[in-house]
C-alpha cells in the first residue's frame, strides 16, 4: 500500500517543520509527498528547494485557495490512501502514518479514518486538545464533526464521491465530511490518539468574518443535500467544538 501526503502551501516558511514531520515517519509502505504551492512570494519557495530531491511532486502556480490546492494535490496522488497536511501543521509523532495505513490495510471496508489533534502555539506549547469520537448520524444534528486536519480518505473514495467543493471557500472541508460520512454514510473509524499538532487558527476560525461565514456555509451544505436539521448548525457547530476541546 502507498500513502500520499498532499500539502498545500502559500507564504508559509513553517512548511519545513511540516515536511520534517512527514519524512520522519516510520513506514512499512511507500510514501509519496506532494507539495502544491500557490505562488508564494516570501521565501517559502527557497525552503521547498531544500527538499526538492525528496519531494515526489512540487508545483508552484496560482490557485483560488487552499482547497483548490488540495484538489490539485489529490489529482497528482497515486497512493491508495491520501493524507492532507497543512503547511503550518505537523504530525504528532513518527508512527502516525503507519497507524493510519494499518487501519486501511486491515479493514478494507473502511473508506475514511480520522483521529485527534492538539493545538500547539509557535513556542511548541500545547494548549488545547480536540478529541474526536465515532461517527453517528445524530451527532451531526448537534454540530459534531471530525477534525479536518487528521482526516484520511481512500483514493477510490475521492474518485467515487468527489473532491473538495470549491463553491464553499471556507467550509469545503466540512461539506466534504458531511457528504462522505452523513449523506453517503461511508464506513469510517476513529483512531483514538493524537495524530496532528495544529497551528491555532485555520482559515475558518479567523474572527469575526470567516468564522461567521464558515458556519453559514456549513448550513448551506445541509440545504444543498436537502437535509433537515441544518438550521441550527451555525450555532451548534461552534458550541459542539467547544465540548470536544480539552485543556492541554
Amino acid at each position: 500500500m502507498k500513502i500520499s501526503v498532499v500539502m498545500p502551501v502559500f507564504n508559509e516558511v513553517r512548511v519545513c517543520r511540516a515536511l520534517d514531520s512527514v519524512f520522519a515517519q516510520r513506514l512499512d509502505c511507500e510514501l509519496e509527498t506532494i507539495v502544491v504551492d500557490a505562488g508564494s512570494t516570501d521565501g517559502t519557495l527557497d525552503v521547498l528547494e531544500r527538499y526538492a530531491d525528496r519531494l515526489d511532486v512540487c508545483v508552484s502556480e496560482s490557485d483560488t485557495g487552499p482547497y483548490d490546492g488540495m484538489n490539485k494535490g489529490i489529482g497528482y496522488a497515486t497512493g491508495e490512501v491520501i493524507a492532507i497536511l497543512n503547511a503550518d501543521d505537523r504530525y504528532a509523532d513518527v508512527d502516525v502514518l503507519q497507524d493510519v495505513v494499518d487501519v486501511f490495510l486491515h479493514q478494507p471496508e473502511i473508506e475514511v479514518a480520522y483521529g485527534n489533534i492538539v493545538y500547539v502555539n509557535d513556542n511548541g506549547k500545547s494548549w488545547r486538545h480536540w478529541r474526536a469520537s465515532a461517527n453517528r448520524k445524530f451527532k451531526w444534528h448537534l454540530g459534531w464533526r471530525p477534525p479536518h486536519t487528521a482526516f484520511y480518505v481512500r483514493r477510490r473514495t475521492y474518485d467515487s464521491y468527489g473532491l473538495f467543493n470549491l463553491d464553499y471557500p471556507i467550509a469545503s472541508d466540512y461539506e466534504l465530511q458531511l457528504r462522505l460520512l452523513f449523506v453517503h454514510g461511508l464506513d469510517s473509524v476513529h483512531i483514538d490518539r493524537t495524530l496532528v499538532e495544529m497551528a491555532p487558527w485555520g482559515v475558518s476560525n479567523q474572527f469575526p468574518r470567516n468564522f461567521i461565514d464558515g458556519n453559514l456555509e456549513s448550513r448551506r451544505a445541509w440545504r444543498q443535500y436537502g437535509l433537515r436539521g441544518g438550521m441550527l448548525v451555525p450555532i451548534l457547530k461552534p458550541l459542539n467544538k467547544i465540548t470536544q476541546f480539552m485543556p492541554a
